[in-house]
């Protein structure tokens, strides 16, 4: 009922963890291997491992989390090592993500990519909002389009892109006209909505050490935003380009919102983080049910069909 095909491959379900959660160490990958995700993606990768930034640098919040987590991961030649052993005893392709600190690290990680074996899926995250002194990528439309011009010169791949949060609907039509230009597998919406603060009621004290407290927001307070940019990006690139939802899912309503906008694949963040991986069962089930009660025998039947007021 919700199996999903996506590339070549059909998935038993669109459900993964977002990049940075519950991916960091083998270990952790291998639960998410074992859990009842469709499919997993593992830690953003840099060329050589980050430490970092100073912790405390995630918090849970009431309504999601803040975090300013800087790139830590173990750098790219333990995630390839992993994903390499992964693919020969598996069909299903990996989701593999990369974010370099300059453009030159992008490059030179996705030309990595490209002379090794990996036969999965690339994610390069272009929103990646809390690394010191650097604006999110994305964010500035020719640098996109020059990174991506420069990418597709070599890179012959599945690759996508996580996208930060737009705000204006300029905006989604200016970074769609770019992103159509490109041979793209999908798109990623959203990453953290950057830059919020959250202040401790007993303490009067920010709850992350990195930034003066300012990180990224995730959770339920982000739902809205992921779903209008999920929604907007769905109507607005080509039908070869596909969309990954990510932001605010914590049932399987959020799922079924997220689909109903346009989604093909879903990631879960925040929730991960609080609920650990049994959340993938949870949410596919709660899904199924939903779907039964509205009569749907597949996600076909009704993603991109959300409705609006005549």
């Amino acid at each position: 009922m919700l199996q999903t095909t996506f590339l070549d491959y059909t998935y038993e379900n669109p459900l993964m963890n977002a990049s940075g959660v519950h991916c960091m160490t083998v270990e952790e990958l291998t639960a998410l291997e074992n859990s009842a995700a469709g499919a997993f993606i593992t830690k953003s990768a840099t060329l050589a491992p980050r430490e970092g930034n100073p912790e405390p640098r995630y918090a849970d919040v009431p309504l999601g989390s803040i975090n300013s987590m800087g790139l830590p991961n173990n750098g790219v030649d333990y995630y390839l090592d992993y994903a390499l052993k992964y693919q020969m005893n598996h069909e299903a392709p990996l989701f593999f993500s990369v974010a370099g600190t300059s453009v030159d690290e992008n490059i030179a990680l996705l030309q990595k990519i490209q002379d090794s074996d990996f036969q999965g899926i690339t994610e390069l995250n272009l929103s990646c909002p809390n690394v010191p002194g650097k604006p999110q990528v994305a964010y500035d439309f020719p640098l996109t389009e020059k990174i991506l011009t420069e990418v597709f010169q070599f890179f012959t791949k599945p690759l996508g892109v996580k996208l930060p949060p737009y705000f204006d609907m300029a905006h989604f039509d200016q970074m769609a006209e770019i992103l159509n230009k490109f041979p793209l597998t999908y798109v990623n919406s959203i990453n953290s909505i950057g830059n919020g603060l959250y202040i401790d009621p007993e303490s009067d004290q920010v709850v992350i050490r990195p930034k003066e407290g300012f990180g990224g927001i995730g959770g339920e307070y982000v739902k809205p935003t992921a779903l209008a940019n999920v929604r907007a990006f769905a109507t607005r690139l080509k039908p070869e380009i596909k969309i990954i939802g990510t932001g605010g899912i914590l049932t399987g309503q959020d799922a079924y919102e997220h689909l109903l906008c346009g989604a093909i694949m879903l990631q879960i963040g925040t929730q991960l983080q609080k609920e650990g991986p049994a959340i993938f069962e949870r949410i596919a089930q709660e899904l199924e049910a939903i779907m039964k009660k509205k009569g749907y025998q597949s996600i076909a039947d009704f993603r991109g069909k959300v409705k609006t007021i005549n």
